[in-house]
Order: C-alpha cells, then sequence, then structure tokens
C-alpha cells in the first residue's frame, strides 16, 4: 500500500516524509490553508513523488501552475466542467492525475491515473482535507488513495471496514492533519508510523 504525506509546506518536513519513505508527496497551493507551500521550490525536493495539489477556477490555471512546479502529478480541485477538462489537459501533458473524488453520488467521473477518495465538502463545510473521515458509501470508478482522517494506527481498521467491492482498488493512503503537531507542521513520529503502517498493509 501506498502512502501519500500532504500538506508539506517546510524543508524540515520534505525531508521527514522522505527519510520515512513515503510514497507520494502533497504540496497544497491554497493561501487560506495552514499548509500552504509558499515556496515551490519545495516541489523539486520530491522529484517525482512530489504531488501538486491545486485549487484553482480553471483547468487552464491549474495546468499553467502544474508546468511552473514541474509536477509530474497534480492534484486539481475545481468546480465542474473543470475538474473534468483539467483531468484530460493534465494527462495530455504527461502528467499524471490524482483526482479528488468526494463520498457523494452523482458525479462526474473522468479519467485519472489515481482518484483520492475523501470526505465530501458538503458534510465539512471544507473542499479538500478535513481531517473527518467519510462513510465510504460512494466508491471511485477506480484504482485510489483513501483520504479522511487518517493516521498510522487507523489504517488497518479502515480498510476492514471498506466495502468488498471497494477495497481491491485501493491501492494506499493519503493523510494530512493527523500526522501534525500543529496546524501545518508535521510531526516526524507520526509521519513515520503513518508509513510504516501502510507499506505493512501490503
Amino acid at each position: 500500500m501506498m502512502a501519500k504525506v500532504c500538506g508539506l509546506a517546510s524543508p524540515a518536513d520534505v525531508a521527514a516524509a522522505l527519510e520515512a519513505g513515503a510514497d507520494l508527496l502533497g504540496f497544497l497551493l491554497h493561501p487560506a490553508s495552514p499548509r500552504h507551500c509558499a515556496d515551490l521550490g519545495l516541489v523539486g525536493l520530491a522529484g517525482d513523488r512530489a504531488v501538486l495539489v491545486v485549487v484553482a477556477g480553471s483547468a487552464d490555471s491549474a495546468l499553467a501552475l502544474a508546468r511552473r512546479a514541474g509536477a509530474g502529478w497534480v492534484q486539481p480541485y475545481l468546480p465542474e466542467p473543470e475538474r473534468s477538462r483539467a483531468a484530460a489537459l493534465l494527462r495530455e501533458d504527461g502528467r499524471r492525475v490524482l483526482l479528488p473524488w468526494p463520498d457523494e453520488p452523482g458525479q462526474a467521473a473522468p479519467a485519472a491515473d489515481l482518484y483520492l477518495w475523501e470526505t465530501s465538502p458538503g458534510a465539512t463545510g471544507l473542499l479538500g482535507g478535513s481531517g473527518q473521515a467519510h462513510a465510504m458509501a460512494f466508491p471511485p470508478p477506480g484504482p485510489f488513495l483513501l483520504g479522511g482522517g487518517l493516521h498510522g494506527p487507523a489504517l488497518a481498521g479502515r480498510l476492514a471496514l471498506m466495502p468488498p467491492g471497494a477495497r481491491g482498488r485501493c491501492r494506499g493512503f493519503d493523510a494530512a492533519s493527523g500526522l501534525e503537531s500543529a496546524p501545518g507542521r508535521k510531526d516526524p513520529a507520526r509521519v513515520s508510523a503513518f508509513v510504516r503502517n501502510a507499506h505493512d498493509l501490503e
């Protein structure tokens, strides 16, 4: 199972995630968040494991940010129909897409390299990560990472509760706030435990 450590905003946090063996490292571009990555140079430290988490209004702006950061993976948060258009544009540009998939019915299902099954903004009032688990009622249409209120010891339990039809498509886990000592600051011990627990589930 893969481990994605998201919301990295300092060189020390990037180093801790790399040392722990995280498979993907997420860098959020959203100034309103305490996990906003103000220094795009951090993305380069993660190499091909970097995921640019983009909150944007249009597919074109998401693509421009991905090119500027040099990120091979992009996790785009956009309103429809721009979300679907961004997924297509980014993949046409040679980038891999980790497409957010809120746990809610009736959404468009554009092609993606991986989906991120996370809590619905309708339930939390927040776009993207909220630190809250979800009911796992509406699984993505393809392979996915599970997000929502995760930390190291919780992973096996969440996997066990997952609907059997979805469990076979689970490729790993995504965590951010559950790995922090303070908003936007990662705890190296929690990061290490999360990665170790995810990898142990292989």
